[in-house]
């Protein structure tokens, strides 16, 4: 893994394809190279879907290796929905074999005159660029399906579905689960905009006849990966919680601590949450003949997916995340799991964030084109993005456009991103994280939740303003590491917990790379990535007025707790002083 792949969709006589070592970029990975490529190369005021735009696509340090829990891909660009740098990260197989085909980085840049779409195909023999306007408008699960046909089972398949190719500020980029299923999607931030404006709609993976990455190490490699898993599966929330329930045993306990988003953020509990809990949809599953334990990669240890069946036992969806439960259930006033998984397999397929759908759903619901609880209406809403409508190409663009264009006050954005599901007034640590994250409003920047809920880690009260800003920051510094490694993660969960499990992963990239890393300079390393990324926005026009939460969060209550969120402004600015 130490080159960069290079596809100019500019070039004359069709798309030029180099390849380059990794210079400068050596020793990054992950959200690390993906962030130093975009802040270096891309114009910080270009517009998102111009020519000048890159999409960037990397493996993490440790992907393509034996490592467990290694297999997250992150994807970054000029955001089209939030105007500044963006890193979205997925699951699936892609990174693995990318990574043992040898690349570091896919770098996308250009644009191409003319409308054909294009299919990067690429195996140990080497890559090729092709036209292919039979998959024009296809969802993507009959793009991998046609894949699947021409290429085999053996592939990784990285794709867009209708939404990116129409451009969508919302849309993802998927990527293929082991079963060649495209459910793991980097998602946030509208990646599959930047795709489509690039006109490629799939990047074909093959790494028949590659091995695994080899440590320079490798027994002292595989001694650190034993230990790593060890603590993984001894950890209640890793080793026992997320395999029996996955991320959605978090809806009872969101919902438990009123900090559940309900009715487009008017309420902290819903009525319907145990109707739509990680319990409930594990025993559906188990009920139906669906799998309620499955991983989205080889070497997932964690194993927090699922398969969700219908009524009579036929594929509908992956397990629907926490997240995607939340915004097309609890925040709709739904509380209709078969409404919810049917939601989750057209935004899959059609090519849309899950979270940014729910919530700009929510903002139409207040706006009076659904009511809240009208679990068909909601379904028809995503099936007009599908169809690229009007309203459906509104309502595709997310939540900040739709608010706008009905007139809406509440719209829970930040940066134009829309929120996940915790009500930031009464998480008050992931109100500051989605004020301040270079991302938008993104959980995944810094998991206050588990401090603030969870008591891992320590112990920060949820509804006080104190000691947040610190627990936000520290949680920022670890995740854009961890980002970096292609760890997922839920590792952090483990790693906050027990000391052990955390030296064991400083362990295996030392033993992988020959290095003698220290846990300091893992941080060293997500404070070098945040200050990239804070380096592009401040370029791309961002103020300390673009780190600030909605005034209706700071003026309206939210039950049960009845609290607003007050943490000082010039609090938020004291995130990155280190």
């Amino acid at each position: 893994m130490d080159k960069i792949l290079r596809i100019d969709m500019s070039a004359e006589g069709g798309p030029g394809i180099s390849e380059q070592p990794l210079g400068e970029y050596a020793g990054l990975g992950g959200r690390a190279l993906t962030s130093a490529i975009v802040s270096k190369e891309v114009p910080p005021t270009c517009h998102p879907l111009s020519a000048q735009n890159k999409l960037v696509i990397a493996p993490g340090l440790l992907s393509g290796t034996t490592g467990a829990m290694t297999g997250r891909i992150s994807m970054g660009c000029k955001s089209p929905l939030t105007g500044g740098i963006k890193e979205a990260n997925a699951g699936g197989q892609a990174s693995q074999v990318l990574a043992r085909l040898g690349y570091a980085a896919i770098v996308i840049e250009g644009k191409p005159q003319g409308d054909d779409l294009y299919k990067v195909l690429i195996n140990k023999d080497g890559v090729k660029i092709v036209s292919d306007n039979g998959l024009k408008g296809l969802g993507n699960y009959k793009t991998v399906e046609k894949l699947r046909e021409e290429h085999g089972d053996k592939i990784a398949v990285i794709s867009i579905g209708p939404a990116g190719e129409m451009k969508l500020a919302a849309a993802t980029v998927a990527c293929t689960d082991p079963e060649l299923r495209p459910t793991r999607h980097a998602a946030r931030g509208g990646v599959g905009a930047v795709m489509g404006a690039k006109r490629v709609k799939v990047i074909v993976l093959d790494d028949t006849g590659l091995k695994m990455r080899s440590p320079k190490d490798p027994e002292a490699y595989k001694e650190a990966n034993k230990r790593f898993v060890e603590g993984l599966r001894k950890h209640p929330v890793t080793g026992e919680g997320l395999p029996a329930y996955g991320t959605n045993v978090l809806t009872n306990v969101i919902n438990e601590a009123g900090a559940y988003p309900t009715y487009n953020f008017k309420e902290g509990r819903f009525a319907g949450a145990a109707k739509i809990s990680g319990e409930t949809l594990a025993e559906t599953e188990k009920a139906r003949g669906g799998i309620p334990t499955h991983g989205c990669h080889r070497g997932c240890v964690i194993r927090c997916s699922g398969v969700y069946v219908d009524k009579d036992g036929h594929y509908l969806t992956k397990q629907p995340e926490y997240e995607t439960v939340w915004a097309h259930g609890g925040n709709c006033g739904i509380d209709d799991l078969d409404a919810i998984a049917q939601m989750d397999f057209l935004d899959d397929d059609i090519g849309v964030d899950t979270i940014e759908m729910g919530a700009t759903i929510g903002v139409a619901m207040e706006a009076g084109l659904a009511k809240f609880g009208d679990a068909q209406a909601a379904i028809e809403l995503v099936k007009e993005v599908g169809k690229g409508t009007p309203l459906g190409r509104i309502l595709g663009s997310g939540a900040a456009v739709t608010g706008k264009v009905f007139g809406i006050e509440r719209v829970p954005v930040v940066k134009g991103q829309a929120m996940p599901a915790y009500d930031p007034r009464a998480v008050k640590g992931m109100g500051v994280t989605f004020a301040t994250s270079t991302m938008g409003a993104d959980h995944t920047a810094g998991y206050a939740v588990v401090t603030n809920i969870l008591k891992i880690g320590g112990d920060v009260d949820p509804l006080s303003p104190q000691g947040q800003v610190e627990l936000s920051r520290n949680l920022q510094i670890a995740t854009a590491a961890i980002d970096s490694t292609g760890m997922c993660l839920f590792i952090a969960f483990a790693i906050l917990d027990q000391p052990d499990t955390f030296q064991a992963l400083i362990d295996m990239i030392n033993a992988f790379y020959g290095l003698s890393m220290t846990a300091d300079d893992v941080t060293a390393l997500g404070k070098k990535v945040l200050e990239m990324e804070r380096d592009f926005n401040r370029r791309a026009g961002f103020t300390a007025q673009q780190d600030r939460l909605p005034d209706f969060m700071k003026k309206e209550p939210i039950s049960p707790h009845n609290v607003t969120f007050d943490i000082p402004d010039e609090e938020l600015d004291k995130v990155f002083s280190w």
